[in-house]
C-alpha cells in the first residue's frame, strides 16, 4: 500500500498573488472535499480564498457532527504535548488500574489496533517527543495567524463565544511539576506559577480537593464553540457563488480514470451519484482510513474516544475564567459563552460511540472534586466522540501518492488547533504551490 506523504516547501505567496496566478494561468479547479467537520470546512474556506470552486460533501445531515461536535474547545497553539512520550507506557498501566484514570483499553482482533498501538510505542522515546513537539508548535504558530486571517476574511462575529484567556496546566506531583517548571524556564511564552500564583491567577481553584504543586501558564490561548464556528463558517461559504455544500451525501468510493487518478466520488446509492472534480482532498476524520484504503492508501489512523459534558452556568456558580487541564487527571475545563465544557479520556476500543455510564460517572467524580461549584453538572450535557490520531500525534498533509488525491486527516484531539494551518498546506499544494511550512516526518 501507499503511504501519505508530507511536504517540505518555502514561503507562502499572498492570498491576492494566488488568485492572480490562478486566473492568469488558467489553473483554477474545481476542488472536492470529502468531510464536513472542523479541517474539512477550514479546507474548503482556504481552497475558495484562493479562487478554486468548492463542493464540500459530508456524510451527515448537518456539519460538525463527528470530533467537532463538543470537543474541548481549546485553541492550544503554543502549549502541545503529543502522547506519545518516554514513561508514557509505564504510566499507562497505572492509568489502566485506576477505575476513574484517563485510559481504558479493550483489545480487539483488529490489525489496526495492534499495528497502531506497536507504531505509539515506537514513538514513545523522548527524542521523538521533542522532534514532534517542535514541528507541532510551528504548526500551531501557523495555525494561529492563518485563523487570524480567517476571522478578518470570513467575518463570523461572535458566534462562537471566542475568548483569549491563557492556558493553565495544573500539576498534583512535586516532581511532575519540577520537571515542566524546568521545561519552560527560559520560555517566552509559558511560564511556571507556584501553588499561591495558580490560586491568584485561577481563583476557582481553591474549590478543588487534593494536593496542587503549581502550574504552567501559557499567554494568549483561546477557547471557542467549534461546533458554532462550523455552523458559521459552512453558513458564509453557503453564500459564496464557487461552494457547493452536500450534506447527507456519505461516500461509496472514488472514481478513477484511466490512468488511476482520483477524479471524483461514487456516492451511496439513492443520494447523488457520481460527482467530479479536478482534486479531491479527504478530510473525513475516521472514515478517511476505509476510503483511502479502497484506493490502497493505508493511514496509520485509530480512534480515540474521548467524553464531554457541557454544563450551564448559572449566577451563583463560579467557574474558572482561564483555560484550565489537570494534568495527572487529563481533564480540560473550559468556559465557552455561559456553558462550561469539561473534556476528557482517550479510550482505545475501537469504534465505539455508545455513552458509557460508568466512563461519565468517573468523569463527573474528578469534576466534582476540583471544580464542584462550577457549573450545573446535574444539567450536563453529555457526548462522546472518536478522535483520528496518528501513532506519533502529529497530522497526516499532503499528496496521498494517489493522483488528484490530497491528504488532511489525523488531527487527533487537535483537529480544532491545527486545522487553519493544515488547510492553508493543502490548499497550497492543491494549488500548485510550495507548503508554507516545513512538515517532514509529521504524521509518520
Amino acid at each position: 500500500m501507499a503511504r501519505a506523504a508530507a511536504f517540505i516547501g518555502g514561503a507562502r505567496p499572498t492570498s491576492l498573488t494566488c488568485r492572480l496566478h490562478e486566473q492568469l494561468s488558467g489553473r483554477m479547479k474545481h476542488c472536492m472535499v470529502i468531510g464536513g467537520g472542523v479541517v474539512g470546512l477550514t479546507t474548503a474556506w482556504a481552497l475558495l480564498q484562493r479562487g478554486h470552486d468548492v463542493t464540500l460533501v459530508e456524510r451527515e445531515a448537518a456539519v460538525a457532527q463527528g470530533a467537532s461536535h463538543a470537543n474541548g474547545g481549546q485553541l492550544s497553539y503554543r502549549y502541545v504535548s503529543p502522547l506519545a512520550d518516554a514513561g508514557v507506557p509505564l504510566k499507562a498501566l497505572r492509568w489502566l488500574l485506576d477505575p476513574d484514570g484517563p485510559l481504558r483499553f479493550r483489545p480487539e482482533a483488529s490489525w489496526a489496533q495492534w499495528s497502531w498501538l506497536w507504531d505509539f510505542l515506537r514513538h514513545c522515546r523522548g527524542p521523538v517527543n521533542r522532534r514532534t513537539t517542535e514541528r507541532l508548535l510551528a504548526l500551531g504558530a501557523h495555525s494561529q495567524a492563518a485563523f487570524a486571517r480567517l476571522q478578518a476574511e470570513a467575518g463570523l462575529g461572535d458566534a462562537m463565544a471566542l475568548r483569549a484567556p491563557g492556558k493553565l496546566v495544573f500539576y498534583r506531583r512535586p516532581a511532575e511539576f519540577a520537571r515542566a517548571a524546568a521545561r519552560v524556564r527560559g520560555s517566552a511564552a509559558e511560564q511556571a506559577l507556584s501553588h499561591d500564583d495558580c490560586l491568584a491567577l485561577e481563583p476557582a481553584l481553591a474549590q478543588a480537593r487534593g494536593q496542587l504543586a503549581g502550574g504552567i501558564f501559557t499567554h494568549g490561548e483561546a477557547v471557542a464553540d467549534c461546533r458554532a464556528f462550523c455552523d458559521s463558517l459552512f453558513a458564509r461559504m453557503s453564500a459564496h457563488g464557487g461552494f457547493r455544500g452536500r450534506l447527507a451525501s456519505p461516500v461509496r468510493a472514488f472514481e478513477r480514470d484511466a490512468r488511476g487518478a482520483v477524479v471524483g466520488v461514487r456516492m451511496v446509492q439513492g443520494t447523488q451519484g457520481a460527482l467530479t472534480a479536478d482534486a479531491v482532498v479527504l478530510a473525513a476524520g475516521l472514515h478517511s482510513r476505509s476510503l483511502a484504503a479502497s484506493v490502497g492508501v493505508e493511514l496509520p489512523l485509530y480512534p480515540l474516544k474521548g467524553y464531554s459534558l457541557t454544563a450551564p452556568i448559572g449566577s451563583q456558580h463560579r467557574p474558572p475564567e482561564v483555560s484550565v487541564t489537570d494534568f495527572e487527571k487529563k481533564i480540560l475545563y473550559a468556559r465557552i459563552g455561559a456553558e462550561l465544557r469539561v473534556a476528557a479520556m482517550a479510550d482505545l476500543v475501537g469504534d465505539d460511540l455508545t455513552l458509557d455510564a460508568r466512563r461519565l460517572a468517573s468523569l463527573r467524580r474528578s469534576v466534582d472534586a476540583t471544580f464542584p461549584h462550577a457549573a450545573d453538572y446535574d444539567r450536563a450535557v453529555p457526548w462522546a466522540g472518536l478522535r483520528p490520531a496518528t501513532p506519533g500525534g502529529a497530522p497526516i498533509v499532503g499528496a496521498s501518492g494517489v493522483p488528484g488525491l490530497w491528504l488532511n486527516v489525523g488531527h487527533g484531539a487537535l483537529g480544532f488547533t491545527f486545522s487553519f494551518a493544515t488547510a492553508d498546506i493543502v490548499a497550497a499544494l492543491v494549488s500548485g504551490q510550495a507548503s508554507p511550512l516545513p512538515l517532514d516526518g509529521l504524521g509518520r
